[in-house]
């Protein structure tokens, strides 16, 4: 893989941007993220399920879960930097082996200790990989282009947040502690399928300026930080993403736990997870003649405010198949957040500090990845294990106030 065009510094169109591209680099990228996002996936409630057959209680869960997003929470603006000023395709293999072991190491993990460090090994990759994969998309699609695109590459995590739960829920029996170390081996080696389509993912060098001409932006200095969050729609871009993902991880990572409660086996929990993943994929396919229809702005304002109350709907005592419904509702809506964020923190971030600006917002998710299931643990421990689900519903009203300023 070889260096790709980086973007001009007045930048209408993105590197690489003409009529006459392929979408054969989307779609491996898709299959890789789908790949990637459904070890993850696959992943997350078996690290529960394991957590809980070591004698993890609602807190340990949270803190567990919140670990996930420790360290990328500091990594992930040099990373952007990095990025901004050189290859984006190298990143992907990392994050790839980071995720594989992590789950790996994870299986073998015999004290709480250890699977919330490999549980944050496994974050680490997973932003590695999702910083260089955004950055691709954002360099190589053009303006007119940028929510399809987005929107296609998002249904990569939606497929894995589809098959990964299924996976975990039919692997996850009576045994806990054994069926989820097995389960977490199996979504070790779905991560390195990844690898298998990582290829020509960045433009030949033929096709762009040298690298003397993407350095020009490094040796113009970083764009700093606070005049990225100065840019009016990043800092709204960056907290509909953190709310929608928030609801999402809890969701994933705390309906296991509702199941405990309500007597849900693991396999319907799975399939409930699925549901909720499938109805996401839905709307991403569809997503664009809803933004003809209702317009960015207020398509993001609508599903986020129904988001919410949907959310908080998760913790009335409803029937398993009311329950599916719900979570079906909440995944079309809760389609729309990631794609049209990344969009929105693209169009608004300086040209020449693109791929910082998606790493602020991938910052803000991991904020909101390391607080809210800790919150979440400390509000089910005090008010029951459907309690955050009402505090996540809140988040996401709040997210579709900030939507309405976006433009």
């Amino acid at each position: 893989m070889l260096p790709i065009r980086r973007p001009h510094a007045g930048g209408q169109n993105p590197v690489g941007a003409h009529p006459a591209d392929g979408r054969g680099w989307l779609l491996r990228l898709v299959i890789a993220f789908s790949c990637a996002q459904g070890a993850v996936s696959m992943a997350r409630p078996a690290v529960s399920y394991r957590a809980l057959s070591l004698g993890a209680d609602e807190r340990a869960i949270g803190v567990i879960a919140g670990v996930y997003a420790l360290l990328p929470l500091f990594a992930a603006v040099p990373l952007g930097r990095r990025t901004d000023h050189g290859r984006c395709a190298p990143l992907l293999p990392l994050g790839v082996a980071l995720i594989a072991g992590g789950c790996a190491l994870g299986g073998t993990a015999g004290s709480l200790g250890a699977l919330a460090a490999w549980s944050g090994v496994m974050g680490l990759g997973h932003l590695c990989f999702v910083i260089g994969a955004q950055s691709i998309v954002a360099r190589r699609s053009a303006p007119a282009e940028q929510d399809r695109n987005f929107g296609h590459f998002t249904i990569g995590a939606s497929l894995g947040q589809l098959v990964g739960p299924l996976a975990a829920g039919v692997l996850i029996g009576g045994d806990t502690g054994s069926t989820s170390a097995l389960a977490l081996v199996v979504a070790a080696g779905v991560a390195a399928v990844a690898c298998a389509s990582l290829w020509r993912i960045e433009r030949p060098r033929g096709e762009g300026p040298g690298r003397r001409s993407a350095a020009r932006p490094a040796a113009a200095g970083a764009v700093p930080v606070r005049r990225i969050l100065g840019s009016r729609g990043v800092p709204a871009g960056m907290f509909i993403s953190l709310a929608v993902l928030s609801a999402t991880d809890i969701l994933t990572a705390y309906l296991p736990v509702v199941g405990e409660h309500r007597g849900i086996a693991p396999a319907t929990v799975g399939v409930l997870l699925g549901l909720r993943a499938a109805a996401t994929i839905a709307c991403r396919l569809v997503m664009t003649p809803l933004i003809r229809l209702l317009g960015r702005r207020a398509l993001t304002v609508v599903t986020c405010a129904a988001a919410g109350l949907l959310c908080a709907g998760v913790a009335l005592p409803l029937p398993v198949w009311a329950l599916g419904v719900m979570l079906a509702l909440l995944g079309f809506c809760l389609g729309v957040g990631q794609p049209l964020s990344m969009t929105t923190v693209v169009r608004a971030a300086p040209a020449e500090a693109r791929s910082t600006a998606l790493a602020l917002r991938l910052t803000g998710n991991r904020l909101g990845q390391v607080a809210a299931p800790a919150g979440a643990g400390l509000v089910a421990g005090v008010a029951g294990v459907a309690a955050p689900f009402v505090t996540l519903g809140l988040l996401l009203c709040v997210a579709a106030g900030a939507a309405g300023r976006t433009e």
